[in-house]
């Protein structure tokens, strides 16, 4: 496996794309076998994209994109504004508050970094905010998608650990409102020191907040419904992603009537091309994953780690260290696909809860999207915002505190994680 990830970082080193590279270093290990045949790959990278479970990817990313051309994100707009427009910073505020509403339509850090990026970011220059702090509230906000059902990294974990999907995704609920949380002190803080006003005087009136609320209660109630459906078994997971398809269509059509047959060609557009870059990367990792299996890596792995420590906490501390290293350099949703099957048998002899271990594990590896040298939320909100990424890091140093802080206590404190699973699904 030597001269696998020696030609992996070879390859990226050039500046392939991450998929071709995950899929030739992977080759590379079977041409050094002669006890495998070659044709294995090609199995392997068919039977890796029949999985009934990962077919709720390109069906809650067709449903994401259908809801934001339904009018459900202007609505979500309006109403974080009617509830944080008093506070200090209340546009940046209202950031966090809109990544909080709408993690249960993009499921995607990226989507939801590049769509508030182009409609608030106007507003928060408009009104003197520094543009690395604008970048950065944008960029960390989009992180609590990763958290709120449906997310895209939990879907990943889920299928390739054999982790209950409904599960985590009661798990990540309160870690992303925790997140929601510190973000916005942190925000209030910084505001607060460099005078950026409210939006306006006092708090909107009852009245008024219960309008905005019940003008986007249909996407309000999605990831609830997605929960509720998983819980008394309506539907799988599978099944889930079609139900948020045809939810989408009945709220665009019925509820808002703004949706159109011309959205309908533009959201299918836009999803064969998130769709084809997501499941390509699955399809290549399993040949990367198989050499791993092959040399037994992850018992290897397991038995060194439980050498140094058996503390759990401990040893998820030094997981998460080493996660963050490796979000800075590759992807994050390629990272899932690649460690997951590795450190699940580490996480399950060291006794850790494998939904708690997977919250962790994908909250830790988000990261990457905001870190040097890769990271591809930074890169596209300092693109969008025209900030260098010294002032994006500079400015934005206390939102990456509150983040790991919400990790950390997720870390020490497992109940945050575990308790809505419990309290739905009951005690594993």
């Amino acid at each position: 496996m030597i001269l696998v990830i020696i030609v992996f970082f070879l390859l990226m080193a050039m500046g392939m794309p991450v998929a071709f590279a995950i899929g030739i270093s992977g080759a590379v290990f079977f041409l050094q076998q002669e006890t495998l045949a070659f044709t294995v790959p090609v199995q392997l990278v068919l039977t890796q994209t029949q999985s009934f479970v990962l077919l709720a990817i390109p069906l809650f990313v067709f449903a994401g994109n259908l809801l934001n051309e339904t009018g459900i994100t202007s609505r979500l707009m309006r109403f974080a504004s009617v509830l944080a427009g008093h506070l200090q910073g209340g546009v940046a505020q209202a950031n966090v508050i809109v990544a909080t509403l709408i993690g249960g339509i993009t499921g995607s850090a990226i989507a939801d970094a590049s769509l508030q990026a182009r409609v608030l970011g106007p507003g928060m220059i408009q009104r003197e905010y520094g543009r690395g702090f604008s970048a950065g509230v944008i960029g960390f906000s989009s992180l609590i998608v990763t958290m709120i059902p449906p997310s895209i990294g939990l879907i990943l974990y889920g299928s390739i650990g054999e982790v209950s999907i409904g599960r985590l995704f009661a798990a990540g609920i309160v870690p992303g409102l925790l997140m929601a949380a510190f973000l916005m002190t942190a925000v209030g803080i910084i505001a607060r020191a460099k005078k950026y006003r409210p939006e306006r005087e006092s708090a909107a009136p009852p009245r008024e907040v219960a309008a905005a609320f019940i003008d986007c209660i249909w996407a309000i109630i999605f990831p609830i419904l997605l929960i509720i459906g998983l819980r008394f078994g309506l539907f799988t997971p599978s099944e889930a992603g079609a139900f948020a398809v045809v939810y989408a269509i009945l709220v665009g059509v019925l509820a808002y009537k703004e949706f159109t047959w011309q959205k309908f060609l533009t959201t299918l557009e836009y999803t064969v091309l998130d769709i084809g870059m997501i499941m390509l990367l699955i399809a290549m990792s399993a040949i990367f994953s198989y050499g791993i299996t092959w040399e037994r890596i992850p018992q290897q792995l397991a038995g060194a780690l439980l050498g140094i420590t058996t503390n759990p906490q401990m040893l998820m501390l030094i997981i998460i260290a080493f996660l963050f290293v490796a979000g800075m350099f590759m992807d994050s949703t390629v990272l899932i696909l690649l460690l997951t099957s590795i450190l699940i048998p580490v996480a399950r002899q060291a006794g850790i809860d494998l939904v708690h271990f997977g919250i962790v594990m994908v909250m830790t590896l988000t990261f990457g999207l905001l870190t040097p040298p890769v990271g591809i939320v930074m890169y596209i909100v300092c693109s969008i915002f025209e900030c260098s990424i010294p002032d994006f890091m500079r400015e934005s140093a206390l939102l990456l505190v509150a983040v790991l802080a919400v990790v950390l206590l997720v870390v020490f404190i497992p109940e945050l994680a575990i308790f809505v699973p419990n309290l739905i699904y009951g005690q594993q």
